[in-house]
C-alpha cells in the first residue's frame, strides 16, 4: 500500500499530464479521500473532513473538485442503492474498477480487489466483438453476522 504522500505525487502527475494543477483546495480534498479510502465518502462527508483541516474551504469548491476528479478518472462516483453519491479513488495499478459487497441490513460496504471477470471479458470480445474497457460489479446481500443479533449496526437501527 502506498503512502498518502506517494499517492498524492502520483495523482499530481496524472493531473499535470492533463493540464491541471494541484491547488491547496484540491490537495486537501485528495488527502481526505486518500486518508479515508475505504470509507466510500459522500461529498458532504468529504466537505466536513476537509473543512476540519481547512476551515476556509467552501462546499461548492469541494463539489467542483470532486466533479473534476471524477471527470478526469481519478475518482469514481458510486451509488450503493441508498440515493447517496459516494466517491471512490480509482486504482491505476488495476485495469478495472474494483467490486463491492453491500450489506442490505447494516449498510456495510466491503471492497473486492481481485478482478474475477477477465474470462467473461474475453468471451464478450470473442463471441460478440465487444471490447470491455471497464466494469464495476456490486453484490448486494446480507452478511452472516447481520442475520444474528451480533450485528451492532442493526441493533442501533432497530
Amino acid at each position: 500500500m502506498l503512502t498518502v504522500t506517494k499517492e498524492m505525487e502520483k495523482i499530481n502527475r496524472q493531473l499535470t499530464m492533463k493540464g491541471y494543477k494541484i491547488t491547496p483546495q484540491r490537495e486537501a480534498t485528495l488527502r481526505v479521500l486518500l486518508e479515508n479510502e475505504n470509507d466510500h465518502l459522500s461529498a458532504e462527508d468529504v466537505y466536513m473532513l476537509v473543512k476540519a483541516k481547512s476551515p476556509d474551504i467552501g462546499l461548492a469548491t469541494v463539489y467542483r473538485t470532486l466533479e473534476m476528479l471524477s471527470d478526469l478518472g481519478v475518482v469514481e462516483k458510486m451509488n450503493f442503492g441508498d440515493g447517496v453519491v459516494r466517491f471512490d479513488l480509482r486504482d491505476d495499478d488495476h485495469e478495472h474498477m474494483h467490486h463491492h459487497m453491500i450489506c442490505r441490513d447494516c449498510g456495510a460496504v466491503r471492497e473486492i480487489k481481485e478482478d474475477w471477470l477477465t474470462a467473461l471479458e474475453q468471451r464478450l470480445e470473442q463471441e460478440y466483438g465487444f471490447k470491455v474497457t471497464d466494469h464495476r460489479l456490486d453484490f448486494t446481500g446480507t452478511y452472516q453476522a447481520c442475520t444474528s443479533t451480533n450485528c451492532k449496526k442493526r441493533k442501533k437501527a432497530v
